[in-house]
């Protein structure tokens, strides 16, 4: 999981493509938000977007984005029963999936 930030304003007001990658399929999901959205907006979206695709993940690498190291998320995986494996920093390697799928 990443973010690409900083573009420019859509219609809607996104400004923020969230990239979610599957390891296995080598699929990914490209979806809009906003860069101020909160945490649960985007479990909101992370539900109905990627759990009801593709059921509940195993487990989740991600940068230290601080959204994925919040309290509520961490909870939310924890209670998903998913495993949260955090990419060293300045080592995109790590998750280089959704580097490469953007």
């Amino acid at each position: 999981m990443d973010f690409v930030t900083k573009l420019p304003k859509s219609s809607q007001g996104y400004d923020t493509i969230w990239v979610i990658a599957d390891r296995l399929t080598k699929s990914a999901i490209f979806t809009p938000i906003r860069e101020t959205d909160l945490m649960d907006k985007l479990a909101r979206i992370y539900l109905k977007e990627v759990i009801t695709r593709h059921g509940i993940l195993v487990s989740i690498i991600s940068d230290r984005n601080p959204r994925f190291v919040s309290n509520f998320w961490g909870s939310l995986q924890n209670a998903l029963g998913t495993r949260l494996d955090m990419s060293t920093a300045y080592h995109p390697e790590t998750d280089g999936q959704s580097k490469r799928s953007i």
